[in-house]
């Protein structure tokens, strides 16, 4: 499915490049690429340059049928969205939902299985405000981390290690979030650094990096229009609303410096899949067009730090 590893990299690590679905077609958002075929999906995530992909609503749920789509595309299984609610539900509970879905992802060798908490979110409300979203300050984090390590240790005995995704709307959104959920969890709970979201949520990839480089074991790259930024008011804007007005766009598009980024991720010696996503309306943004200038900045700023790219 993939070439040989380029070994030449100046610092002797490797990443590959991903790209998610959501830049075509957003499953929250049906009105948003809705349309849009997963063939044009995997035609274009290829064209543009990507090796990988992460999993959306399009996506055959069989594993043979997923892998023998993917296989004609000459892409990779990265990893993809589970909507845990390990907040509220007990950890027998919650390993019974997330089993189909470590299994699809085992038999088809995603690298990762990407975890979202989305008891009481509104990431996924277009009649709910950002300032509505749950507090974890609301609900006994201890416990919380200590059923969320469980769980991760359960995915890894699968051989697919859960990351933690921080994102908007959820009650894991800011640094102090990451923070709490980073003391209060095992070594098995991984996270994932989503470079946008964390901009968004008035965090800095920079202190994540260097407080977490050693447990982040998947990356999502986007960029945040400044602009669109300043002008969010969050007592009354949903996620949804902001991603419509079009606060997200690809790296090399936006506020956020990814030399600086990627020189990080290299200095803690990350290695693994780079996603590029940008929740945006393809019709003000194309996708192959946004994708394609994701690619080349991030290859640029990966170039910069010293990577070498697994194609």
């Amino acid at each position: 499915m993939s070439s040989p590893i380029i070994s030449s990299s100046a610092s002797g690590l490797n990443v590959r490049l991903g790209m998610s679905p959501i830049s075509w077609s957003n499953d929250d958002l049906p009105q948003l690429g809705g349309d849009t075929s997963l063939e044009t999906c995997l035609i274009e995530t290829r064209e543009a340059g990507f090796t990988g992909t992460e999993t959306g609503g399009k996506f055959p749920s069989d594993a043979k049928a997923l892998e023998s789509v993917l296989r004609s595309h000459d892409l990779a299984l990265v990893s993809g969205w589970y909507s845990g609610t390990m907040i509220s539900n007990d950890i027998a509970s919650e390993k019974r939902r997330i089993t189909p879905q470590l299994e699809l992802f085992r038999d088809v060798g995603a690298a990762v299985i990407v975890y979202g908490e989305t008891f009481e979110t509104v990431q996924n409300q277009q009649d709910r405000a950002l300032a509505s979203r749950p507090k974890l300050a609301d609900f006994d984090a201890v416990a919380y981390g200590r059923n969320l390590t469980l769980l991760a240790e359960y995915c890894a005995d699968y051989g697919v290690p859960l990351t933690l995704h921080h994102h908007m709307g959820t009650a894991v959104e800011s640094e102090a979030e990451i923070d709490i959920m980073m003391n209060n969890t095992g070594e098995a709970v991984n996270l994932l650094l989503d470079t946008g979201h964390l901009v968004f949520a008035g965090g800095n990839n920079a202190s994540v990096i260097s407080k977490y480089g050693n447990r982040i074991n998947h990356v999502h790259t986007k960029d945040i229009r400044p602009d669109i930024l300043a002008g969010i008011d969050r007592d009354n804007k949903s996620f949804l609303d902001c991603v419509l007005d079009g606060v997200f766009t690809v790296p090399g598009d936006g506020m956020i410096d990814y030399d600086d980024v990627m020189q990080r991720l290299a200095d803690v010696g990350y290695e693994g899949w780079v996603i590029v996503e940008a929740e945006q309306d393809p019709i003000k943004a194309n996708p192959l067009i946004y994708a394609k200038k994701g690619y080349d900045a991030l290859m640029e700023a990966l170039t910069k730090a010293g990577y070498g790219v697994t194609y």
